[in-house]
């Protein structure tokens, strides 16, 4: 699929946030795990749920979709050994899997279709920390394919690199509560994304399990075996996603209104104070659960941690393509380990449309340009769902339209996103 994006001077509407990712796929396999059954409303439909889904039928859950969501009959810790599975382009699917399915005494190997986006992104923590519990695996230098050896029945102490990723923190996490005895994760280097591990540690409360967790979430003691347990959940709404249409109406003229989002442990709900620290009229009603935007004011530059709000970096980039001085993004060398390098991939794509951006290991560098972009380019997607995103933001003060390649893989988190924008006001067209 390929989307030209015209210059769209002012943006207005409201719009429902659609569920979260991350709290679908963790309450997706909390449910798969559990005593009897789930029921899930408002879930996100998107590529990484469906794959997420896909897996854990393969496990033994039976899902059936309702008029309010997703209803789950639960293993009861009992899965099904499913030789192989295939876990799309979602590195959080392969990630807990990998380590769920440890305690399956018997093999599984883990596949991608997609060799040039998950095939590369590296697991050897994961494997490493796997290895210590006494599963074995093998792989290809730590990237897919991966099998899994199984067999996995006691916990103990464990120690997980979190200097790449907290998916491999959270992965020990769900495994835990399937092994005997106490397993203590100690957590080396420095912890990214931990907001993210408070997201894991809500959804397995809230599905029975026990969990002590150090203030710094370094160190994680849970005693096994318990039992996960069924039950009614209502999924929040995305604010990864969400992050991106803000930025959006951030950089025009404007007049938004987003419902359906919570104060519940989402990283990316900074995008509101950094929008805010910018320059934008941005308000959070956590009562009321809405996010309100009027757009079209002069933007500032901006310093900002982006490992506390990983998935709304690239969204708060592209606004700063606009505003007045130079703006850092920092501490975000993660980034360079998702479908596409974030760093590097993504600056050259803005490159093209004619934005001053400059990277280093860990950071991007942005020189605004409050009067626009030149635009007139072509961007490629890298697989990548959050760069489509953020180079549609920067494509709307572009004074020349912008194609966007391969624009299908923004369903992997946001299915829906062009259509929203396309609702609010962006001039575009579809082929």
């Amino acid at each position: 699929m390929q989307v030209t994006i015209h210059p769209t001077a002012q943006l207005a509407g409201a719009l429902a946030a659609h569920g979260s990712k991350n709290y679908t796929s963790r309450h997706i396999l909390c449910a798969t795990l559990a005593h009897g059954v789930t029921e899930l409303t408002n879930p996100a439909v998107i590529d990484d749920a469906q794959a997420m889904l896909a897996c854990c039928q393969a496990l033994g859950a039976q899902t059936t979709m309702t008029a309010t969501g997703l209803r789950i009959v639960g293993t009861a810790g009992k899965l099904t050994a499913p030789g192989e599975l295939n876990v799309g382009n979602a590195g959080a699917v392969a990630r807990f899997l990998m380590a769920i399915c440890a305690a399956i005494p018997a093999p599984t190997r883990f596949v991608t279709p997609y060799p040039d986006s998950l095939g590369r992104r590296p697991h050897l923590d994961l494997l490493t920390a796997l290895r210590e519990l006494g599963c074995s695996s093998s792989s290809n230098a730590g990237r897919l394919p991966i099998t899994i050896s199984g067999g996995l029945e006691k916990g103990g102490v464990v120690h997980v690199s979190g200097a790449t990723s907290s998916q491999f923190t959270s992965a020990l996490l769900f495994l835990a509560p399937l092994l005997r005895g106490t397993t203590h994760i100690i957590v080396t280097g420095e912890q990214r994304s931990a907001p993210l591990l408070d997201q894991t540690l809500r959804v397995l409360a809230a599905t029975g399990i026990q969990a002590e967790a150090a203030p710094d979430r370094r160190e994680f003691i849970i005693h096994g075996p318990q039992e996960y347990q069924g039950g009614r959940h209502d999924i929040p709404g995305d604010w990864p996603g969400t992050a991106a249409i803000l930025a959006a109406a951030a950089v025009t003229e404007s007049k938004v209104t987003i419902t359906g989002l919570y104060d519940d442990h989402q990283g990316e709900q900074a995008i509101v104070p950094v929008l805010q620290a910018m320059g934008c009229d941005i308000h959070f009603d956590a009562s009321a659960h809405t996010v309100s935007v009027r757009g079209g004011a002069p933007l500032h530059a901006v310093e900002f941690d982006g490992d506390k709000a990983t998935d709304a970096v690239m969204a708060m980039v592209a606004a700063a393509c606009f505003a007045k001085g130079t703006s850092r993004f920092y501490n975000i060398e993660n980034l360079r380990y998702k479908e596409s390098d974030r760093i590097s991939d993504y600056c050259a794509e803005l490159r093209k449309l004619g934005a001053q951006v400059e990277e280093t290991r860990d950071s991007i560098i942005v020189h605004g340009q409050p009067n626009g972009l030149p635009g007139g380019a072509t961007i490629e997607a890298h697989h990548d769902h959050r760069l489509l995103m953020g180079a549609a933001i920067a494509s709307l003060r572009c004074r020349r339209p912008v194609v966007l390649n391969e624009a299908h893989h923004i369903s992997k988190s946001y299915p829906a996103f062009f259509q929203d924008l396309q609702k609010l006001g962006t001039r575009m067209e579809w082929a």
